[in-house]
């Protein structure tokens, strides 16, 4: 990862590699944001422009708004944005602090009843939004929203009084889980890998992966995608895959996949590549701003995933 302070960009990548690709692409149609994580995570550029741009989508309430999570649209805190802000925040080391302090408060005031985290916010309403996280009057807590937000403030060593009951929650959802989506999964490894009871998690990610495999959530094998079901709701084709899962090596869900299986699965990402060197965005398309501003952030944590597993981008 490149050193924060550092103030000058090196040359390019080697021209037609991966990430030259993806480099173009970023340029021609990312926003100020994703063009500075991209900037930081591969050109040595330095983490206080990413905040700034990050500060951009911060409201006073001590949230995040203004579409940071394109498929939410309008200016309202809602905690997707304010989780998508924190994993950039983690990026780029700078999640702790005031900051933090601030996110927390914002954190407690949008909590259900159990001291978790909804999808979506009531005051979402009136504002655009994906047809798939609709707003309702009294959302229940779910662990997609809260899982990731748990995990990275334990993993930072945050400490805040909003954690405990979340963190609770988080320990409950993911232990008594039956029947998932990807979604979910992916929420809940966010959560496992940083929880601070290892033995705990190790245990809860064993019986998290024979789940997955039993319900064939990820799709072992790319090149007969038709034996893996799509979850209701999502997208047609919008399957998921081991590297979805266990986005770098030292992640509990790696250990649910064989070498053969995660090779295949980096095989398929590479190849994901488009011609204008973006990754596709494989859930629903919606509306053309929501697709156009995620795909940068699909293309930044594909290179990411295949650097994480020592995979060339260039």
């Amino acid at each position: 990862m490149a050193e924060s302070g550092a103030s000058s960009l090196p040359s390019t990548p080697p021209a037609r590699s991966p990430l030259f690709r993806a480099e173009q692409f970023v340029w021609l149609t990312a926003r100020v944001l994703e063009q500075r994580l991209f900037a930081y995570h591969f050109l040595n550029g330095a983490a206080d422009p990413v905040e700034a741009a990050l500060d951009a989508y911060r409201n006073e309430d001590g949230g995040y708004g203004h579409a940071l999570e394109p498929d939410l649209r309008g200016p309202v805190s809602q905690p997707l944005h304010t989780g998508h802000a924190l994993r950039v925040l983690d990026a780029v080391g700078r999640c702790g602090g005031q900051r933090v302090e601030r996110v927390c408060r914002y954190l407690t005031s949008v909590s259900t009843a159990d001291g978790a985290l909804p999808a979506i916010h009531p005051s979402q309403r009136g504002y655009p939004s994906a047809p798939f996280v609709p707003v309702v009057d009294n959302p229940p807590s779910e662990l997609l929203a809260t899982g990731p937000v748990v995990g990275l403030l334990h993993r930072n060593e945050v400490w805040h009084a909003w954690l405990f009951r979340a963190t609770d929650f988080c320990w409950q959802a993911v232990e008594s889980l039956e029947k998932s989506h990807p979604y979910e999964v992916e929420a809940a490894v966010a959560f496992l890998d940083s929880a601070p009871d290892r033995s705990r998690a190790e245990a809860a990610a064993d019986r998290l992966g024979r789940l997955v495999r039993e319900q064939r959530l990820a799709a072992l094998d790319p090149d007969h995608l038709d034996a893996f079901p799509v979850a209701p709701g999502y997208a047609p084709g919008e399957h998921h895959f081991p590297h979805d899962f266990a986005k770098i090596p030292q992640s509990l869900a790696r250990a649910w996949f064989t070498d053969a299986e995660m090779a295949r699965s980096l095989d398929h990402l590479a190849a994901e590549q488009q011609e204008d060197g973006g990754w596709p965005v494989r859930w629903h398309h919606w509306a053309p701003a929501a697709t156009l501003e995620a795909r940068p952030v699909v293309t930044i944590e594909a290179l990411r995933t295949l650097r994480a597993y020592s995979r060339f981008v260039g």
